[in-house]
């Protein structure tokens, strides 16, 4: 029985074109294993706010919106760079809509915040999130990204909402658009 837990997923092509690629069970295991250590009362209240602020990548760009009105000097950068952490989000979107991956549905998880679809591949809150903290790091010049991902990461675990697939998925097609825009962004600028 062990073996069969174990297997691969296999993705199911839906009628529509697209394709639906279930948890390996080691998923649901490393998922129920994050929320048995670390779901406590006030590790959930930190991870709804985080949830919340993440939300469409919207705390991401007020964030990008602050330091374009602050920092008149690079006020261009920083509109690029908010540019981009929308564009990382609406490509996670994009992603989600094609793989169509359920969240997880599993007794041993719980589901502990609301969220604004049933699909779970890539975590756009991973993905704005790593953009946001390679775009916006740059500019502050901090490393914020092993400030900033990692928790954003665990928290969509802590909430039940995304397997450990999803988010470092997610983190990764942040990193990729982010890089990509700074890349861009050079060139545009010589």
């Amino acid at each position: 029985m062990a073996e069969l837990l174990d297997r691969p997923a296999t993705p199911i092509f839906e009628p529509d074109g697209t394709v639906d690629v279930p948890p390996a069970a080691a998923e649901v295991r490393v998922l129920a294993a994050v929320q048995g250590a670390l779901a406590r009362p006030p590790v959930v209240r930190v991870a709804r706010g985080m949830s919340l602020f993440g939300e469409h990548a919207a705390g991401w760009l007020a964030m990008g919106a602050v330091g374009a009105l602050v920092d008149r000097r690079r006020r261009r950068d920083w509109i690029t760079a908010t540019a981009a952490v929308a564009l990382a989000h609406g490509a996670s979107v994009g992603v989600k809509r094609v793989v169509r991956r359920s969240r997880p549905d599993d007794p041993r998880v719980q589901v502990l915040v609301g969220t604004p679809s049933r699909l779970s591949f890539p975590s756009a809150h991973a993905t704005s999130t790593t953009a946001a903290a390679v775009l916006f790091g740059a500019l502050l010049r901090k490393p914020l990204v092993a400030a900033l991902v990692p928790p954003m990461a665990v928290s969509r675990m802590v909430l039940g909402v995304h397997y450990p697939t999803d988010v470092l998925a997610g983190s990764a097609l942040g990193a990729a658009v982010a890089i990509t825009a700074r890349r861009v962004a050079r060139k545009g600028n010589r």
